[in-house]
Formats: C-alpha cells, structure tokens, sequence
C-alpha cells in the first residue's frame, strides 16, 4: 500500500477527531443569501435584448437616432455676444412613434434665474480674491441663458415648445413614426461668459490690451439622445454631469471679425478666402512636416495685430459629417502651428492655437503632443477617423469637443516655466486629446456614468504618457520617467483608504459624486491598469478593449456593455472585479497571518490514527502507512525528535518514500527539506490576486501570483503549502505595490518593524 500524505498539527488533529460529535449538539443557524464575491452579476446587469447583447457587441435590433444640422453664427466682439440660426433635421431611426422632441439648452445653466447655484453647499470663504469675493457676495448673477428668438417647422411655421430650465421640448405637428424625418429651425443669442474669472467649459480670456480669445462650445440648442436605454435621455444639466448627444453631420458658418483666425470641429472648406497666400503655402508644408511642427501665423504676426480691432467680417465655414458635437475658438492674437502624424495609412494634422502668453512652452510641446497622444489611443483603440486634431491654449481650462479641446498651462511672464507646469500641459492635452476618442466617438452618456469617458480616457492618457516619455525623452527630466499623475496603483491608495462618508462607488449618477477626480477618474483608470498589468496581462487586455472600443466606436455603450465585452473577448471571468471595484466603496488590504514549519515523521501519533478514523480519504488507510508531518517546535515535535522519528534530511525522505513509487515517478519526485504552512489573511474587502514574493536564505527570490480565485471560498483567510528545497528567511505580499493595498503593515513575514518618523527621515536621507 502507498503511504498517504496529510498535513498535521496536533490542536487540528484533536479537533477534527470530536467535529462530528460537536456538529450534533450545535443549534443550526439561519440560512443566507448568497453573498459570494465570486457570484455571477446577474442582479446588477440589465437583461440582455435584441439591442445589446449579452456578449456585450451591439445586437440585431440595435439603433440610434441622428442629428443634422446647418448652421449661421456670428460673434459680436464688441458686446460679447454670440447669435445663431439653425436648421435640425432629426431622423428616427427607433422602432418607436415619437411624440415630442427634446432640445438641449446647456447655456441656461448660467441664466439669470438658473436653479443650479441653489443646490450647492458650502458657507462663507473665509479667504478667497477680490474678482471671487465680488462673484459670491457683491455681484449680480452673470445673465448667460439662452434667448430662443424663433422655433419654426420647415414651412415656416411657429412650433409649439415648452422650457424647462436647461430642456426644450418642441411639439411636433404629429407624432414621428419609425424612419421618418422631421426639419425645423432655431433661432437664438446668449452673452458670453467669461471663463477665466466666472468659470465655465467655454467662453473667453480678455487680455490687458482689450483682446479676447473665445473657445466657444455648448452654443446651440442641441438635440438630446433618444435610445432603448434611457428613452429620451432629458436631465437637467446642472453643470457637473456632461452631455449625453447623438450623431450627425454640420455644417457651420461663423462670422467673426476679419482680424481674427479660427478653426473648430470639421473640415474647413473656403480655406484659400480666409488664409492669405503666405498662411496656404505655410499650411501646404505642414501637411508634408512629421517631425516638426509649421507655423501658419507667428508671433510676430500675432502681435502686429494686437491693435487692428477690425470692424470688417470674415467667414468661416466648416463642415464636419458624423460628429457629436461642435466647438470652435478664435482670436487675432492666436499663433497658429500644425505637423502631419501618420495614422493608419493616412496623414492626419495636429494642430495647436495660442496666444504668446503661451510661449516658448506652447510653442515647443504642444504640437508635438497631440501628435504623440493621436499615435497612442490609435494603438490602443482604433484609428483615429477624422483628419484633424486640435490643441487650443486657454487659461484654466481643460474641455473637449470633436477634434478640437482647450488646455490649460502657461508660463511666467518672463517665459520660464516649472516642470509642474510643463507635465501639467502635456497630460492636460494628452487627455482632452484623448476625449476624441472617449466620448466623441465611443459615444457613452456622460451625465449617467462619468467614468465610462473620464475613467477610460484617464487610463489610456497614462498609457500615451508613458510612451510620449519614451518617444521624446528630451521632454523629461533628470529621472527619465514621465511623472503620470494617476495609472499606478499605489496612487490611489489615500482615496481608497479615506472617509467612507466621503467616498461613492464609480457606478454613482455624476451630479451625485463624493470627490468627483478620484472617483470618476482615477479609480476607475486605476482598476483598468491593475486589470491589464496584474490580472489578465497586457496581450488579453488590450485585445479585449479594442474589442470594445471597436465595437462601439460611433455608437452609445453602457456600463454593462463595457464589462461583458471585456470578458467574451479574454474568456476571463471578471464579476468579482467590477462587483468590488466599480459597485462598491471597498479597498484592499492583505496580509500573511502565520507562518507554520513542519518536517515528516517516521512515527504515526495516536491523534493521526483517530484523524485516519474520521477523514474520509484516510477512512480505509492503515495509520502506519500514513506519511505524518508535524509543526516544527510542537510537543509532538519535540516527543518524536526525542525518539529519533522525524526525518529531517532531504534524500532521507526520499529514500523513505521510493518504495512507493514507480521508477517513473522517481525520475519527477523532488527534493524538498523545507515544508511551509502560510496563512494570508484579508481584512479588506476587495478580492484582488494574492501575490507573493518569497526570499530564501541563499538570497534568491520568487514571486508567485495566486489568482484572485484562491479566495473564492473563504473571503478573509487562505492557508497555502509550500515545499522547498531551501529555507525562506522572508515573504512579502504585493512586494510591487500593484493592488492598491491600503495597509501594508501586515504585508510582510517576519513582520517589519515600524519606524518612528525620525528613522524614517534618516532613511531617507541616506536614500534606504
């Protein structure tokens, strides 16, 4: 008979033998949902229909409507006014009739009798600056709403059209049946804001000679989704949760004075009536430049005309075909530089709009980066479709719009600048860059789930910062290595290990958010990198989330579709990652509890023989066959040292066990002389991989990666055998800092001496 192997310790031995008997005597507790970490998100997912799968790819019935629009703009520089009109044609392409239209009017956030200020908190600033302290206290509320002038059907006719707040509905003769097509037009003005000391997604900077520029957006009344998700997609905007928009294609003439130069979303189509012939010839060698960026207008062009306040007009005119939204900026003292970039076979221009204040910073990165961030999301998603991407400077600001954002990032007067500053602008326009593709084209509902565009965008913006470093390394500093802001798991750990009062799960409605960055844009990109470096690998990850990103590239994903597209494409089950992480207000914290050493005994105890009687491995087994292990200084281990029973040297235990084995399996048995029993403990909540990183006393090291499923079931303890042919002298778990563990006190075996603040500052002086 061959002997049988068992791990053994003498309290565990007693126990297991009377358990039985205990069992009988116990009163029987209540039963329990099932609360398992590991448990499918059946309750939490929406039913899967002909519109979305369960895959998690658009279905057979999916749909969505569209948007079209034409449209006459003028600015009024002088009184800081912008007018419109615009004509929608609106197709319903759901199998529903619709009974109404809903229009969005995002500016009457800022009307004079706009609820919005109403439901903020907050008491007396105890300090705050002048231009602030007239806003709060002095000033009468900045009047910013829209006037709609006009609603009219396409005969000319007056429609019928209620306003609430920051949502037009407009009554249509008769309801829109499925397929049909309904053109009516708008007409408007608001006063524009300024951005600067009034805050604001758009709007202008005036400068000390009189100047303004304007990164205009939110302009027009625009279309509200209608979709199998929501119906129509109507909440107010209260100046948090962004926008939720569907497709269409624009066209758009703004008139603007003939001094300034501008450029937006679309193609500009009469560029030879509004660039002079030096600005064409300049403009036809960007198109040919892939290294450095050309200058279409200088500085010294920009200044010349810093005086001009020409009262004449010029317009522009830009058309721009499946596109969610529209923005534009112009100035005469915008400097004006473009480079080409090769995306997928095809030359796209990068583009950067700025003032002098902006220089030498602007003029040196800018460009550059647009192009470096269009090469990276491509890689990461899909080739970037349109032919443009622009980065406009505006003090303060950071927003996007379909291939054209406003970044913040200036230098001092004199033209010095930080490294703070310099990172600053590079991972503004690295992000606003990457809005292009998170939502402007993965089109997700940003007044539901901020994270599904602000989240995913921050993940890949810490991807395309990583590479920028490596693609422009004269760009870094001494330490060579992009200081990325958010991405690596370590930093999340003060938010995570925070206030619970103070914290929301990611999948909170956006107006609803506690401490709306770390929620909505770190957390969630963090969770995706620990995803694709810990958890599945860089090569299923990023398979899976172009996937998605393909997949739903010009179309309205939801949450649901994000996560079940990540697994059909990796085949890896992940609802105990997004349960925990985006459901849930958990963190991370394991530990190893206990450490147990124990060596092979020659001499079966009576408490094995009564463990044989009660295991139903061991039931038939005779005890003295049994290969029994003890803990190293236990009774039982000092009683059968005592009696020379314990087998101690490797090939001693191997010449003890060959009788049992086929030669074949000889040839595969090892030699182990050390047999551990560690226990990893986890006072977190969050289920994360348990890596361990062992050291032995020869000073080399493993790591090994147990998956997350180790803890399937028992959610606060593991136990794990290690046999080894060397004794371990240390064991860290996430020796890397890759899960955002909250609490690395128990992280390591033996466990580390805390140190008192001064042994920590003289540490680091010596650089330990």
């Amino acid at each position: 008979m061959k002997k049988l192997l068992f791990v053994l310790t003498m309290g565990s031995l007693l126990a297991s033998s009377i358990t039985y008997a205990q069992s009988q005597e116990k009163t029987r507790e209540l039963g329990h949902t099932n609360q398992n970490k590991f448990k499918q998100m059946y309750e939490e997912f929406a039913t899967p229909n002909m519109y979305r799968t369960a895959s998690g790819a658009p279905g057979s019935a999916y749909y969505q409507q569209q948007a079209d629009y034409v449209m006459d703009i003028e600015l009024d520089d002088k009184n800081k006014k912008l007018s419109g009109k615009e004509t929608i044609t609106y197709t319903n392409n759901s199998p529903d009739n619709l009974e109404f239209l809903w229009v969005q009017l995002d500016q009457n956030m800022r009307a004079k009798d706009s609820k919005t200020p109403l439901i903020q908190g907050g008491g007396i600033d105890l300090a705050s600056s002048p231009k602030g302290f007239l806003t709060k206290y002095l000033a009468e509320p900045f009047d910013g709403g829209f006037n709609i002038t006009s609603v009219k059907d396409v005969n000319g006719k007056s429609l019928e059209y209620t306003i609430n707040r920051t949502m037009m509905r407009i009554e249509m003769p008769k309801d829109l049946e499925p397929g049909g097509k309904f053109v009516f037009s708008i007409d408007w003005w608001y006063n524009i804001n300024d951005h600067v000391n009034g805050r604001g997604r758009s709007g202008y900077e005036e400068f000390e000679d009189g100047n303004r520029a304007y990164v205009i957006a939110q302009f027009y009344p625009r279309m509200a989704v209608y979709n199998d998700v929501e119906g129509w997609q109507n909440h107010q905007f209260w100046g948090r949760g962004e926008f939720a928009l569907p497709f269409g294609n624009f066209e758009v003439n703004i008139t603007v004075p003939a001094d300034h130069i501008l450029d937006g979303t679309g193609v500009l189509v009469n560029r030879k009536e509004v660039f002079t012939k030096e600005m064409m010839s300049r403009y036809e060698q960007a198109k040919k430049s892939y290294d450095e960026p050309v200058v279409i207008v200088t500085q010294d062009e920009a200044v010349a005309k810093e005086n001009s306040f020409s009262k004449k007009k010029k317009t522009w005119k830009l058309k721009a075909e499946n596109v969610r939204d529209f923005g534009f900026a112009t100035s005469r003292r915008f400097i004006w530089d473009m480079m080409a970039v090769k995306i997928g076979g095809k030359d796209i221009m990068a583009v950067s709009m700025y003032p002098k204040e902006g220089n030498p910073l602007w003029e040196d990165w800018s460009t550059k980066v647009v192009a470096s961030t269009l090469k990276s999301y491509s890689r990461m998603t899909f080739d970037y479709p349109y032919h443009k991407a622009i980065s406009v400077h505006a003090k303060n600001q950071g927003m996007e719009y379909p291939m054209i954002c406003w970044n913040y990032g200036r230098p001092n007067p004199d033209g010095t600048y930080s490294d703070r500053v310099k990172y600053g602008m590079m991972s503004v326009i690295i992000h606003e860059v990457g809005h292009n593709f998170f939502p402007m084209i993965v089109n997700s509902d940003e007044r539901q789930w901020t994270w599904m565009d602000e989240g995913l965008n921050t993940f890949v913006q810490y991807v395309a910062e990583q590479d920028f470093g490596e693609w422009y390394p004269a760009a870094l500093g001494k330490d060579k290595a992009y200081p990325s802001r958010r991405g690596p798991a370590k930093k999340i750990v003060p938010y995570m290990s925070g206030n619970q009062d103070r914290l929301s799960p990611i999948m909170t409605q956006s107006n609803n958010i506690h401490q709306f960055g770390p929620n909505a844009y770190a957390k969630p990109a963090t969770g995706l990198n620990i995803l694709r470096e810990t958890v599945m690998g860089r090569d299923l990850f990023d398979y899976s989330f172009r996937t998605y990103s393909q997949r739903w590239m010009f179309k309205h994903p939801t949450p649901e579709d994000f996560f079940r597209t990540m697994e059909d494409a990796s085949a890896v089950d992940l609802d105990w990652f997004w349960r925990g992480w985006f459901y849930t207000t958990d963190y991370t914290d394991i530990g190893v509890s206990e450490v147990k050493k124990f060596v092979v005994s020659k001499i079966p105890t009576l408490e094995s023989q009564k463990f044989a009687a009660n295991d139903r491995r061991l039931r038939f087994a005779n005890p003295s066959d049994l290969v029994v292990m003890v803990e190293e200084g236990s009774d039982d281990y000092n009683r059968i040292k005592a009696n020379d029973g314990l087998i101690e040297e490797a090939s001693n235990l191997k010449e003890y066990l060959m009788d049992n084995f086929s030669e074949e399996e000889r040839e595969r048995i090892k030699n182990p002389k050390f047999f551990y029993e560690i226990t990893f403990e986890k006072p977190g909540g969050l289920v994360m991989p348990l890596i361990v990183e062992y050291t032995y006393e020869d000073g080399s090291s493993e790591t090994i990666t147990y998956p997350a499923e180790v803890w399937r079931k028992n959610d606060d303890k593991v136990k794990k055998a290690l046999a080894s042919e060397k004794a371990i002298t240390k064991i860290v778990v996430d020796p890397n800092e890759e899960t955002a563990d909250i609490d690395t006190s128990n992280n390591s075996w033996p466990k580390r001496k805390k140190l008192g603040k001064f042994e920590q500052f003289k540490n680091k002086v010596k650089g330990q």
